[in-house]
């Protein structure tokens, strides 16, 4: 029997759309919120639209911060299930398990916008990343050299992989670095050397190999 991808996929993709949907949702229930209080505290005088930013902008910023990452996650997953001609049990459990963290970010996103940064806040928030990153990289590896899985004609990548173990790693980074009193969400930024490590490991990587005549 063909076990062919296609449902898994548009179930995951979906799955992601919620998940990015429930990341708005808080926002929109905090605008009705502030407008009902300002108006019965300016005894129904127009609320102050300009204020309901101003007042949120830790939850705005954590909104627009786990857009982006949901979004290259997404890209990366879709990048992956391009080289994936069928599908097997452990294809399946992996790809839940990775759409339980994408379900679960909405969670400490809301944590991370609502209440002040803390170690645990920034240290709960970069560790469900790096459980998102570290299945990321168990699907890209899985996919790699298996007869069953992986397309003939469209194998996955060294690149692809150098770059997911990248990103895992930086994601560790960000986490250990959230436990550094002080430091709190800024450990993210430890995320953005990630592409810049994996082109150059796979430039490297390139130059050793040598070329067949």
């Amino acid at each position: 029997m063909t076990r062919n991808p296609d449902r898994l996929v548009l179930f995951t993709d979906a799955v992601v759309a919620i998940a990015v949907t429930l990341l708005i949702l808080p926002l929109v229930e905090v605008v009705t919120e502030v407008a009902k209080a300002q108006s019965e505290a300016n005894n129904g005088q127009a609320a102050d639209p300009f204020a309901v930013i101003q007042e949120n902008q830790p939850a705005i910023l954590s909104f627009l911060l786990s857009f982006v990452v949901i979004g290259r996650f997404w890209l990366v997953h879709h990048g992956v299930f391009e080289h994936v001609k069928a599908y097997n049990g452990m294809l399946v459990r992996l790809n839940m398990l990775w759409l339980l963290c994408i379900v679960v970010l909405p969670f400490p996103t809301e944590i991370i916008g609502q209440f002040t940064s803390d170690t645990f806040s920034a240290a709960f928030y970069s560790g469900t990343l790096v459980v998102l990153a570290a299945t990321q990289t168990a699907l890209t590896l899985l996919v790699h050299g298996h007869k069953e899985l992986e397309a003939d004609d469209n194998p996955v990548t060294d690149r692809e992989i150098v770059g997911s173990i990248a990103f895992l790693g930086c994601a560790v980074a960000a986490f250990l670095l959230a436990l550094v009193p002080g430091v709190r969400l800024y450990g993210l930024l430890a995320l953005i050397p990630s592409g810049w490590i994996a082109k150059l490991v796979s430039s490297q990587r390139e130059r050793r190999t040598p070329s067949v005549a």
